[in-house]
């Protein structure tokens, strides 16, 4: 039995993402906003809730096709808010639309979002060595340098406590504990 982060208990989707997706870099600027998005949308609730609704995301949200979630329209967002297979909650959807604006604002200034957003730990993982989950932080420097700079251009469902969460879930942070048996693997990515 291999032992895992005690947070994705024996859920089989969640224990999937703990052992496949969570800490491992991601660079793609599509599945950058995805996340980035998702991470938004699970503001208040569990991210096993998010994670079940993922594929309902992709579907209703053009698969986080940036391009055309600037374009909704008030019928989209209507559209949205009767959709059971995403969290209907008006501020999430007008948020991921506003934040849509601001990522292609930054890839225009930036030349993608991975160079802008990885810029936050000099562009490579930051490997932590935590040994219980209670050591683990909230939020961090980092985090909150990455609020305030998305705040500022705009972006929405994007504190402090989102971003240190986002910055886990692409490996910008390995915030596996060290008894982990990712640990040591999300580390050799890095």
């Amino acid at each position: 039995m291999k032992n895992r982060c005690s947070w994705c208990g024996e859920d089989k989707l969640y224990v999937e993402y703990h052992d496949c997706e969570w800490g491992v870099p991601v660079h793609d600027d599509r599945a950058l906003f995805e996340k980035l998005i998702l991470d938004g949308a699970q503001a208040g609730l569990s991210w096993l809730t998010i994670l079940r609704k993922r594929d309902g995301y992709r579907r209703a949200f053009d698969g986080f096709d940036a391009e055309k979630i600037v374009a909704y329209s008030q019928s989209d967002i209507s559209r949205l808010l009767a959709d059971a297979g995403i969290v209907r909650n008006r501020l999430k959807i007008e948020s991921a639309v506003k934040n849509a604006r601001g990522y292609l604002d930054i890839m225009d200034e930036f030349g993608s979002f991975d160079s802008f957003i990885w810029r936050y730990v000099d562009h490579k993982p930051r490997q932590n060595f935590w040994k219980s989950l209670n050591e683990l932080p909230a939020t961090s420097r980092e985090s909150d340098m990455m609020s305030k700079d998305l705040k500022k251009r705009g972006f929405n469902f994007v504190g402090s406590t989102i971003c240190y969460a986002y910055m886990q879930a692409v490996g910008m942070v390995n915030d596996h504990l060290v008894g982990c048996f990712r640990h040591g693997e999300i580390k050799k990515l890095s």
